[in-house]
This record gives structure tokens, C-alpha cells and sequence, in this order.
């Protein structure tokens, strides 16, 4: 059976790292691209460490087309791109509009388009749950309507979906899948990969295990009076190396034949909402540690509540997530004492 090759771009960021390990080890040949504007080298030698495999990096930015040609699809025989290369804090994307519809739009229209140039069948877009909105009910299946994103951030994977769903009803032979994150959290069990911000964390998990190391005074919680039974914000947070276990297998769908319509959209969550102060709670407990954290006003952008029904990745991905939330904060810690050098 032939080896097939799946570039990764954005694939020294968090999740994208954590994918290439999964792909390598269910048995595919990996090319990672990206332009390390918010990632590190590091990752890819986590990758490389944990799989036994020199996995190839080419460094490139995504909204350079010309150089995406040359150095990536003149240069690597893959047949399937998961792409992950993209800005994605909702609250930055409030301030800096511009820039996330300038990078998120035109690294994914350059990758499309390439794709379709080169006869290159299978494409994996990294979606997310920001772009059902503010759901009027719990949990959401694919069939839940998408509302007007709350960000810039939520409105470019609602425009990037159109794009591949459009892209794909015009070309034959071309096959999307849209993966929807819910909350992706923790760390690879071997702690050599994980979640490793560039400044200020914008998500809550690198945040809290960043005060919990005393990097950050106090941790901040955006709001503790929305109408969920504790006042703050609720959540489906899924552990990273799940999620990356289901791209596996969203890969394999395309590649065997077996998606039923040319373009499809999974759910990728645990199906349970934990609370932003419960997850606090949980890290302390599952970690025997303390933090120091204080409520503070609500965020722009954020949404109240919002988790997964994952039933369609369940049957037809063959996908379940497997990890218990414990087990998850504390390999997000010992990620971030590796990082810190605290073992």
C-alpha cells in the first residue's frame, strides 16, 4: 500500500506539532511548514524525539503564494495538507482586525488554490467552535446554526469553511473536511511538546500553568457573573493529543474514499462543559498546588457557554476522545516545568 505524505503547515505551533506526532506514528510520512511567528523550532525537535523520525521543517509563511510553489509543492509529492498556519486569540483579534483577516484569509486562499493547481485531493481545515456564536442551546451538533461571529478571529474560520465548501463543490476530485475545536488543553505525555505562548498567554491553560511556575503574579478570570452555575464562562476542553487523533483519522476518511459528500464538517470535543473556575479548581487539585487568581471584568468576544455533541466524529470518524481531564493538567504542568527547566 503506498505511503502517503501530509503537509502540515502551522505545524510547529501547538496542535500542529502535536498532529505531526500522531501522523507519523499511525504511519505517514510528514512535512512540516511554518513561518515561526508564534511557534519555535523546539517543537519540531519535540516531534522528531518523540516519533524517532527526522521530519522534515521547511520554513515559510503561508501568505507568500510564490514561495508556498517553489519550496513546498515543486519540492514535496503530498496528496493531503492539514492546515493549521493562523493567528488565534479571539481577544487579539478584536484589537487587530486587519491582521487576522489579512494572515488568516490569504495563507488558507494560497493553500486552496495551490491545491487545486497541483491536483493534490485532500484538504483538513482547523475550524473551530467560535463559529456557532453564542448557541441558543447546548450541546451543538454540526446541524446548529452558525450565528454572526463574536470576533474577527471566529469570523475568518466561518469565511475560510465558505471557502473550502464553495472551493470543492467547483472542483472535481477535491475533498474538505472542517474540523471544529472546541477547547484544545494539556500536553503530549512525554512532555516534549506543548503549549508554549510568545508573551502574555491569551488561552487559560498556559496562563494558569504560567502562574503556577510564578511567571505571572495573578491569574485573571474574565467574568464571574454570566449565567452558568458558577458566574464564569463554561467550556468543552479537550486534551490536545485527542484532538490530534482525530485529524488522523480525518485524513485517512479522505484518503480511502470514504467521506460521503465532498466537503464535511465534524465536531471535535468531549461532549462535557467544565467551567473556567471548575478548571482552576481541577489543576489545583489534580497538581496539589495553590494559585493565585482574581476575578476581573468579562473579555471582549467571549461567548457564555458553549460545548460539543461529538456523536458524528464518534460514528462516522471512528474517533472518540479518550483522555480523563486530570490526566490532562497534570501533563500540561509537566509540560511547563520541562519548559522552565523544574523537574
Amino acid at each position: 500500500m503506498k505511503k502517503h505524505t501530509v503537509l502540515v503547515s502551522g505545524g510547529a505551533g501547538y496542535i500542529g506539532s502535536h498532529t505531526a506526532v500522531e501522523l507519523v506514528e499511525a504511519g505517514f510520512d510528514v512535512v512540516i511548514a511554518d513561518n515561526l511567528s508564534n511557534s519555535d523550532l523546539g517543537a519540531v525537535e519535540g516531534v522528531r524525539r518523540i516519533t524517532g523520525v527526522e521530519v522534515p521543517f521547511v520554513e515559510v509563511d503561508c501568505c507568500d503564494r510564490e514561495a508556498l510553489r517553489t519550496r513546498l509543492f515543486e519540492a514535496y509529492d503530498f496528496d493531503s495538507v492539514i492546515h493549521f498556519a493562523a493567528s488565534k486569540a479571539v481577544g487579539e483579534s478584536v484589537r487587530k482586525p486587519l491582521e487576522y483577516y489579512r494572515n488568516n484569509l490569504d495563507s488558507f486562499l494560497n493553500v486552496v488554490d495551490l491545491m487545486r493547481a497541483w491536483g493534490r485531493p485532500n484538504i483538513l481545515f482547523s475550524s473551530s467552535c467560535t463559529v456557532y456564536g453564542e448557541p441558543d442551546r447546548q450541546p451543538v451538533t454540526e446541524l446548529t446554526p452558525r450565528k454572526p461571529a463574536t470576533s474577527p478571529y471566529g469570523n475568518t474560520k466561518q469565511i475560510c469553511e465558505d471557502i473550502l465548501r464553495d472551493t470543492v463543490a467547483a472542483s472535481e476530485g477535491l475533498r474538505g473536511i472542517a474540523l471544529r475545536y472546541f477547547n484544545p488543553i494539556g500536553a503530549h505525555p512525554s512532555a516534549l511538546i506543548g503549549e508554549l505562548p510568545r508573551g502574555v498567554p491569551q488561552n487559560l491553560l498556559p496562563y494558569i500553568t504560567q502562574t503556577a511556575a510564578g511567571l505571572r503574579e495573578c491569574l485573571s478570570v474574565f467574568g464571574d457573573d454570566y449565567p452558568t452555575p458558577d458566574g464564569s464562562n463554561i467550556r468543552d476542553y479537550i486534551d490536545v493529543t485527542d484532538l490530534a487523533r482525530a485529524h488522523v483519522a480525518a485524513v485517512r476518511r479522505m484518503i480511502e474514499g470514504r467521506c460521503k459528500e465532498p466537503y464535511e464538517v465534524f465536531n471535535i470535543g468531549t461532549g462535557h462543559g467544565v467551567s473556567v473556575l471548575e478548571l482552576i479548581r481541577r489543576f489545583e487539585q489534580a497538581n496539589g498546588l495553590k494559585l493565585n487568581y482574581r476575578i476581573a471584568g468579562r473579555r471582549e468576544g467571549d461567548i457564555v457557554a458553549i460545548w460539543a455533541d461529538p456523536t458524528r466524529a464518534n460514528e462516522e470518524l471512528g474517533w472518540h476522545a479518550r483522555r480523563n481531564l486530570d490526566d490532562t493538567l497534570r501533563a500540561a504542568w509537566a509540560w511547563e516545568k520541562h519548559v522552565r527547566g523544574m523537574e
